[in-house]
């Protein structure tokens, strides 16, 4: 008996011992999240796009007064339900003026700088906002989001230079600015006076540094026809890639690009310059904007009244073409709806914005925008 009373005290004391092990055990530790890598598709309830709209009838002019109903947009080929669309007597404007003070631009600086003064004078209202940068050697920011009338004074205090144009690095670091800054909701723009070359922007300069080491000892036996070949294939390289960078900057900031070259018909000089208008091109297509290449006429020519008449048409030339901006930022919508569809990360999406019934009539709209969290 006593042997059967230890055998049940045994295996009850090791019942218990077994039981107090498992209280003792810490917590199974929580999972960590997996990080979500780039490709992988997002999950979300819905994401709302702002895409900023501009309708002309056949002769240029504006059409106001459109509802919802009147637009269709699509989303990869796939309808929307539009939001709500704000109008441009509504919905304050944000503008951002970026003038570059380069060499390249020297001789029609002064009559662009009066001209745009006009430009924001006439086209801000009490509530919109203007900032100033310069596209020089550096982006240079010279007057933060103010009034008309303080962002004037600033306009005007601007001199050219005659340092290196680091474009792509000034057009990002506004759309930057604008994204940052410019109240949800507003109509964002940049407005861009310059001939999209660029020699300094960081990307640029590191590509053509990079190139030099590739080739290491072998640059300085190299002679300057092909020490030339070799920094402009490394610079061309470079700008495919800025151009991308900015265009994203661009879009992510709901930011429709307008530009006006200065260079007139000489663009077609070298390769830069075609290089640049083809710049300012792509990004004013894809964000609803237009690169506007006047006929300048020369103001530098031995003939003094040439020169002078040729001022007169380049300002009344100038003057038009900011009308037409201002025309066109007076009746911008802004639509909004929400994508309820799964797309990966950094995706670029396609949107495509028409009119119900008025195939009379030219829509501009940002071409996609890129998915963000």
């Amino acid at each position: 008996m006593d042997r059967r009373i230890n055998q049940f005290i045994f295996v009850a004391i090791a019942m218990i011992a077994s039981q107090l092990c498992v209280f003792a055990q810490p917590p199974a530790p929580t999972p960590k999240p997996k990080a979500t890598p780039d490709d992988e598709v997002i999950k979300v309830l819905s994401r709302l796009i702002v895409v900023p709209v501009s309708v002309t009838d056949a002769t240029g002019q504006p059409v106001q007064g459109l509802k919802a109903a009147d637009f269709k947009l699509l989303e990869e080929n796939r309808p929307q339900t539009i939001e709500s669309i704000g109008t441009a007597d509504v919905v304050p404007l944000e503008i951002t003026l970026l003038f570059d003070i380069s060499a390249s631009t020297d001789a029609m600086f002064k009559f662009e700088q009066e001209t745009a003064a006009a430009f924001l004078q006439d086209v801000m209202r009490p509530n919109d906002r203007a900032t100033i940068f310069t596209i020089g050697g550096k982006p240079l920011l010279i007057q933060p989001r103010d009034t008309a009338d303080k962002s004037i004074v600033s306009l005007r205090s601007i001199t050219p230079t005659k340092e290196f144009t680091a474009f792509y690095d000034s057009v990002g670091t506004a759309a930057e600015y604008l994204r940052k800054n410019a109240p949800e909701g507003t109509r964002r723009v940049a407005v861009v006076i310059s001939d999209g070359e660029d020699t300094n922007s960081e990307g640029i300069a590191r590509a053509i540094q990079d190139g030099y080491r590739k080739i290491g000892e072998k640059v300085n036996t190299l002679d300057n026809k092909s020490l030339y070949q070799l920094t402009v294939a490394n610079r061309n390289e470079a700008s495919k890639q800025e151009r991308l960078r900015v265009l994203k900057s661009l879009q992510n900031a709901d930011t429709v690009f307008y530009s006006i070259n200065p260079a007139g018909s000489s663009y077609q000089l070298n390769q830069m310059s075609l290089f640049g208008q083809e710049n300012m091109r792509q990004f004013a297509d894809a964000t609803g904007g237009t690169a506007f290449l006047p006929k300048f006429a020369p103001i530098d020519t031995k003939d003094t009244y040439q020169n002078a008449n040729n001022v007169r048409k380049n300002q009344e030339l100038l003057q038009r073409i900011f009308r037409q901006i201002a025309s066109e930022l007076r009746s911008q919508y802004l639509i909004q709806y929400y994508s309820e569809a799964d797309f990966p990360l950094n995706k670029y999406v396609k949107l495509d914005v028409s009119l119900q019934n008025r195939p009379d009539a030219r829509v501009r709209a940002r071409q996609g925008y890129y998915v963000k969290n």
